[in-house]
């Protein structure tokens, strides 16, 4: 009896191939859970809520009387308060784009200064 010799080859190494409908394939299921991801995070952002006791109170209108100026109203308004915080904030409120006043504008006063 003879001995029965195998030899052994390499194995053949497959590469795999993508179509480009197994791109497109494997692009979705790749993203679709980011897709998601996103959705539910955009529909739970609208859910807080924000509550404050300065938001609820009632904001005091001033009429600019003619000579007023806003350091003028700070001193009448805030005595007590910075008369430059004062004024950034009216400016603030009121989208101002100067701290020039014109006689009858109105201005509100931040809930902070008023009485």
């Amino acid at each position: 009896m003879t001995a029965m010799t195998f030899t052994q080859r390499p194995a053949a190494r497959s590469r795999l191939r993508l179509t480009r409908r197994g791109r497109v394939v494997l692009t979705l299921l790749v993203a679709t859970p980011f897709v998601v991801w996103a959705l539910v995070s955009g529909i739970n952002a609208g859910g807080a809520i924000a509550t404050s006791s300065a938001a609820t109170a009632p904001l005091q209108t001033v009429t600019v009387s003619p000579g007023e100026t806003l350091w003028h109203l700070a001193s009448v308004i805030a005595p007590t308060a910075d008369p430059r915080d004062f004024v950034d904030d009216v400016i603030d409120l009121n989208q101002l784009d100067s701290a020039t006043l014109q006689p009858g504008q109105s201005l509100e006063i931040p809930a902070a200064y008023s009485h």
